[in-house]
């Protein structure tokens, strides 16, 4: 295996080699000959959750947006790469989902084996070193993955072929074919790349730094995208994954080895199933450099204060220098790092290695340019996508928004909530007619609050309704699924929800900020004849009360069936009993295209067709404001509401602080 591994390894440097600047007939020292005493600057370009967000356009506002895109985070590896005399450039996954121009290829008009990706064809523009899949790489399947990536993977439902793929070697190491036991990816490859070096004596040479890399998706993929994963793949820890591959890896002798690690940090107690397992993985031995992702967030960078073993400032983690580069193409993550050659190789200087964060917008309204030769390539797409998203599907008689979502608005989620459990009251009685009588609610959440910039909100406004607009109200390609539970568990769902509050003490004069660490995805609010209160002056755990359905109080054993999205269902979020078991319908359709077929049932969204707000915060009166931040000039929408609401300060960023009065409804 061994043997097989190694020539591999060879035609992935080789193919690797192609995307450097070297000519075919020069001739480059291996490091082998460097004299003791030179010096290597190396500067390890990441990017990370792109998320098919190639040009900075909103599809939901149709409106150019500068503050995202990969056509301007290439200007900024086109100038760090003019910055640094030696870079490579690597990608830590999810970038095939995520935009409406990924939905089209992937979903409406898919790619066929000829043609390359959008997303992976402006990669290639630039020029990549290597990378890795992230979660979201799964949601459209494992035919459709292992044809743009061009990987013949032994798993059901793959047929062999040589399709448009990506020209740089993806990496991955802890996802297994169900059939062979075997990596559905290369779990590991050695990437060849010429660097100059400086001599003891002050020269200038050339040589050819050999570069090991291992990637790592997120272990939890097997439960949110069972329906894709089941029976096909096996998943492994990250740790696990790398105490398996990293002797074979370090067996090659490469100069230097980078992680690629779809995933965070966190310090909890280790388990093979852990989300975010940058911190463990630091700690195998052998790896020099770790690439971070799936967080949506910056390392270095505030978040990450005060952790064990890590400086925040400086990008290290228990040693190791790191770097996590945003999302959506907002930021590109760059590690710094010297290296010595000291009898026979080289040493990384962790004492003179750093990491940054460099974002496309420094400052408001001050963007980097766009890359010309980024939008070209995709246009065609684009425009078909466009043109697409505009298909007419209805109309709605009142406005769909989730700004102040977390505060009470449901306008948006009501359509959600009402078209799930339509569908899914329909295929129960089909499928499940022995659960017919059992009552049926549903549970969503905003997936857009304002999290990536103060224009990231779903906003549909009276009148007609397109395609589009429904991609706005559901923004992930989930799939439908229904559980059954009881009325205990339906409080247990809730209590976590309500976790995205902080604690609120009421006797405090200082300013309270209202939601806390919890995501926003993460909150869901149910509806469907279910009512409750939500009290934040209390423990997490404690916060849900009055629970009733259609006015009579849920009894703990009381059955319910709850129709949510095939993430939450098998585990996502970890919501308390959301492990798979109690799943009673696994839908073949998409939430998204639920929603589209109801409002087209519909014709005309009203107010008759939807639920009302179905939980309030209990009242109290706080001595001092509770403020929370939201998109700048949304005062009347919460009024529309019946929200007590105020803008208490206009950040001149596009969003503002606003104060909720609990002692109101």
């Amino acid at each position: 295996m061994l043997k097989s591994l190694a020539l591999a390894t060879l035609s992935a440097a080789l193919l690797a080699g192609c995307t450097t600047a070297q000519k075919a007939d020069t001739v480059t020292p291996r490091s082998g000959s460097v004299a003791n005493g030179s010096t290597l600057d190396l500067a390890i370009l990441e990017t990370t959750d792109i998320h098919s967000n190639i040009l900075s356009y909103d599809y939901y506002k149709q409106k150019n947006d500068p503050s995202f895109g990969y056509e301007r985070l290439a200007t900024l590896i086109r100038q760090a790469r003019k910055e640094f005399p030696n870079t490579v450039l690597f990608d830590s996954g999810d970038t095939i989902q995520g935009s409406v121009l990924a939905d089209y290829q992937a979903m409406v008009k898919p790619v066929g084996c000829d043609t390359e990706l959008g997303i992976y064809a402006a990669m290639d523009a630039i020029g990549y070193d290597g990378g890795t899949a992230g979660n979201h790489e799964f949601n459209y399947g494992l035919p459709f993955l292992a044809q743009v990536t061009n990987t013949p993977m032994n798993v059901d439902g793959v047929k062999p072929a040589a399709c448009a793929g990506p020209k740089f070697p993806l990496v991955l190491s802890n996802v297994y074919s169900a059939r062979d036991k075997q990596p559905i990816f290369k779990p590991w490859t050695i990437v060849s790349k010429t660097v100059e070096v400086k001599t003891a004596d002050g020269k200038t040479v050339p040589t050819t730094l050999r570069i090991g890399i291992i990637g790592f998706t997120p272990p939890p993929i097997l439960d949110w995208d069972k329906r894709n994963l089941q029976g096909k793949v096996t998943v492994d820890g990250v740790v696990e994954a790398a105490q398996r591959y990293m002797p074979e890896v370090l067996a090659q002798k490469p100069d230097l080895v980078v992680a690629i690690l779809h995933g965070g940090l966190n310090t909890a107690p280790y388990t093979p199933q852990m989300e975010n397992g940058g911190w463990y993985l630091a700690g195998v031995p052998g790896i020099d450099a770790l690439l971070l992702g799936h967080s949506h967030t910056e390392f270095p960078g505030p978040r990450y204060m005060g952790m064990k073993d890590v400086d925040a400032k400086r990008g290290i983690v228990r040693g190791v220098p790191a770097v996590m580069g945003g999302f959506f193409g907002k930021d590109l993550g760059v590690i710094n790092m010297t290296l010595a050659r000291d009898n026979g190789r080289w040493v990384v200087q962790k004492d003179k290695s750093h990491s940054q964060v460099r974002p496309i917008c420094p400052k408001k309204n001050e963007c980097v340019p766009v890359d010309p030769t980024i939008a070209p390539i995709v246009m065609p797409a684009h425009e078909a996508a466009v043109a697409y998203v505009n298909t007419p599907i209805g109309a709605t008689d009142h406005d769909l928004t989730s700004y102040f979502a977390d505060e009470g608005n449901m306008s948006a989620l009501a359509v959600v909530n009402a078209a799930q459990a339509d569908y899914a009251r329909d295929e129960i009685a089909r499928a499940h007619p022995e659960l017919k009588d059992i009552p049926v609610i549903s549970a969503a959440s905003a997936f857009r609050t304002g999290f990536g910039g103060p224009d990231d909100y779903t906003d549909v406004p009276k009148g007609p309704m397109t395609i589009r607009n429904a991609a706005d109200l559901y923004f992930y390609p989930n799939t439908l699924a229904a559980v059954k539970i009881d009325g205990a568990a339906v409080k247990a769902w809730l209590e976590k929800s309500a976790t995205r509050f902080n604690r609120i003490d009421p006797t405090k004069e200082d300013e309270q900020t209202l939601t806390g660490k919890l995501v926003p995805y993460n909150f869901d609010q149910m509806q469907g004849g279910i009512t409750y209160t939500i009290d934040i002056t209390q423990p997490e755990g404690q916060r849900i009360g009055d629970l009733r359905y259609k006015g009579k109080p849920i009894r703990a054993d009381q059955s319910f069936i709850v129709v949510t999205n095939s993430y939450r269902a098998n585990g996502g979020g970890e919501f308390p009993g959301m492990n798979g078991e109690s799943v009673v319908l696994n839908a073949p359709d998409g939430n998204r295209e639920v929603v589209i077929r109801w409002i087209q049932a519909k014709k005309t969204i009203t107010g008759k067709d939807v639920d009302p707000r179905s939980w309030h915060f209990v009242r109290v009166k706080t001595k001092g404001p509770v403020t929370f931040t939201a998109a700048s000039g949304k005062q009347d929408i919460a009024a529309a509401q019946g929200l007590a609401i105020t803008q208490v300060h206009d950040n001149g960023d596009g969003t503002a602080v606003y104060a909720l009065d609990l002692s109101k409804r």
